[in-house]
């Protein structure tokens, strides 16, 4: 401020006289911390799966399209054709099962923080793998039809990977 309105404003004030302070009891705080809830259950079920169970348990989903219950058809149209630009990607090539699962919580994890909305994941198209089949492929389509955040997926265009990749668009 200008030095005219510090003297101005010091001259208004300089008969003031500081309130007193009144003696309120102020209770503690008992605010709980915010638990990560989806992140606990991943970290759970992915604990659980270790002990319990393996990999191979869970459902092999060759579904080319998924979308969430409740998210309309042009949700999927508009997905396959690029109406949301591809922000984040994950390559899930040459990973073991778990690798890939734990990599892809992560990743999924990490792109909700930072309010990703439409995401890219190569999982291969299994012509490296044991009698040339995607081990991958229908793993993380079944990983993803299980994730809350996950609204709706299709396979990738060629030009992006086609059938060895998937967009995922995210809730927002």
């Amino acid at each position: 401020p200008p030095p005219e309105d510090l003297e101005l404003f010091r001259a208004e004030v300089s008969d003031a006289v500081p309130l007193k302070t009144a003696k309120r009891y102020q209770p503690p705080r008992t605010d709980a911390p915010v638990a990560p809830v989806q992140s606990l259950l991943d970290d759970h079920a992915a604990l659980g799966e270790s002990l319990y169970g393996n990999f191979d348990d869970i459902e092999i989903s060759e579904d080319e399209t998924y979308v969430r219950s409740g998210i309309g058809r042009d949700v999927l149209r508009k997905l396959r054709r690029g109406t949301w630009r591809v922000q984040y990607e994950i390559d899930l090539h040459g990973m073991t099962r778990t690798e890939a699962a734990e990599q892809l919580r992560e990743f999924l994890r990490e792109c909700l923080k930072r309010g990703a909305r439409c995401v890219r994941i190569v999982h291969g198209k299994g012509l490296g793998s044991k009698n040339r089949e995607p081990v991958l492929k229908g793993k993380v389509r079944a990983w993803l039809t299980r994730r809350d955040e996950v609204l709706a997926y299709c396979e990738a265009p060629a030009a992006q990977g086609g059938s060895g990749a998937i967009l995922v668009l995210l809730k927002g």
